[in-house]
């Protein structure tokens, strides 16, 4: 069968390494993968997290490919679902969605029912993941619920593990007693097969048992990659395959379409943002300079009023300038720094203490209408009393609207060692000295003189 005769093919159901200790490939990679494939489209579905999807739209922008955004969830019932992303409404649900298991549970779990599903899962595109080698009957009763009044569609995975024949035939008859759609679709864990090793690893690291130990807990191949076409072709029914397309052609949504939303309360009544911003820099333009403004100031200052008008800014200016306000007024001190430094708005403000005549400011470091970026204020707040303006967001916002930003911690050189070494079975000697020996021009390769001095031979490691 000729590339062009293929049918096309949109994968539905991928993880990446967001979704820790399952997913064995980078986001980017796994794009790119599908790309080279010559997918239609790929659904980054990492579970209860959309943590990787911006590299993936970068990636997918750069090299053509519709990525559609969504999630997998595990319910507390154990119905296995995947939430995709229709449009800008649907991705804001899908967001709150997350932000709503993750925080009724412990750190790095979620916590969701099929009643959350209901109520925030309505306007996404829905796949159930059934375990297909469980009896129709099972099946059914799983159903049962008001999540299925949806959009949604029975996802068929076919894995080449001898229960392919059966997941067809139970998926058939699934959709004969429920009327639901059936789709292909991979649980892809890792762009290519030769991940396998690395997935295996991280599965025996999730677990906490050495590999030669886990038996059936590993996955039975290396099918969970992103396949070719034709294999894809020779695997699933044609219908399966170009239902993935009529699902992705539903989905629009593109991290494109987000702008930066401010709260209202920064502007007092009367006022417009344009109009506020503009006064209370005015005010700060007599108090720096009470005996006359300096001519390159005035200058500055219009011309850089000029263009947070036109980008719209002002709502941003006005957050941080309430924020540095609150802190003054509290005695918390609190300096702007980085690239705001440039800004004479920012000084007039009492943001920065950079003043724009003594030295040449740059504004377009800061903001440059080519970039089309957002601007970026950081303001360093007084250690110990951190938390009153952190506690003062809460109190003005609500915790529904205010939040702290999540960071994704990788792995060090050491750590990473340590887990594998376990992972691999090696003793608690060669582990530490294997950790211990790593130097950091090393970089992130295990040197060969490090494997020696434990005992291995770099050229024959079994």
């Amino acid at each position: 069968m000729s590339v062009d005769t293929l049918p096309g093919y949109a994968e539905l159901h991928c993880l990446s390494n967001f979704t820790f200790l399952r997913g064995a490939s980078h986001a980017e990679d796994l794009v790119a993968r599908a790309r080279e494939l010559g997918y239609s489209s790929l659904a980054l579905t990492d579970e209860c997290s959309l943590a990787g999807v911006v590299r993936a739209h970068l990636t997918a922008r750069d090299c053509g490919l519709k990525l559609i955004v969504g999630s997998e969830f595990t319910l507390v019932d154990g119905l296995r679902l995947v939430l995709l992303a229709r449009d800008r409404e649907s991705y804001g649900d899908l967001s709150q969605l997350i932000t709503l298991g993750r925080r009724r549970a412990v750190k790095g779990a979620y916590e969701l029912t099929r009643e959350d599903i209901a109520a925030l899962g309505r306007r996404c595109l829905l796949l159930w993941l059934p375990n297909l080698k469980k009896s129709v009957e099972a099946l059914l009763a799983e159903k049962g619920s008001n999540v299925f009044l949806h959009q949604a569609w029975i996802a068929v995975e076919l894995l080449r593990d001898g229960w392919d024949r059966v997941r067809l035939q139970r998926a058939e008859h699934l959709r004969e007693q429920t009327g639901l759609p059936l789709v292909a679709a991979g649980d892809v864990h890792m762009h290519v097969r030769a991940h396998r090793p690395l997935q295996d690893t991280l599965t025996a690291i999730r677990l906490g048992m050495p590999l030669p130990r886990i038996g059936t807990a590993l996955a039975s191949n290396g099918e969970r990659h992103l396949r070719a076409r034709d294999n894809l072709a020779r695997l699933y029914p044609p219908d399966l395959l170009a239902e993935t397309l009529r699902i992705a052609a539903q989905c629009n949504f593109s991290l494109d379409e987000l702008r930066y939303e401010y709260p209202d309360e920064i502007v007092p009544t009367g006022e417009t943002p344009v109009s506020w911003l503009r006064r209370l820099t005015e005010d700060g333009l007599v108090q720096r300079w009470p005996q006359g403004v300096p001519a390159k100031v005035r200058d500055l200052v219009e011309h850089e009023l000029t263009l947070i008008a036109e980008l719209k800014y002002e709502p941003y200016f006005l957050t941080v300038y309430d924020i540095v306000q609150f802190a003054r007024g509290r005695g918390i001190l609190c300096q702007g720094r980085g690239s705001a430094a440039n800004s004479a708005v920012c000084f007039c403000l009492g943001i920065t203490e950079v003043d724009p005549d003594r030295i040449d400011t740059l504004f377009e470091r800061f903001i440059s209408k080519e970039r089309n970026e957002p601007p970026d204020i950081d303001v360093d707040f007084e250690h110990e009393r951190r938390e009153e303006v952190i506690q003062y967001l809460y109190a003005k916002y609500g915790r529904d609207r205010a939040a702290l930003a999540a960071t994704v911690i990788s792995y060090r050189p050491r750590s990473a060692i340590r887990d594998v070494g376990k992972a691999l079975g090696l003793s608690q000697d060669q582990i530490d000295q294997l950790a211990k020996g790593q130097r950091w021009w090393d970089g992130r390769e295990v040197a060969d003189e490090r494997l020696r001095d434990v005992g291995f031979d770099p050229a024959n490691p079994v």
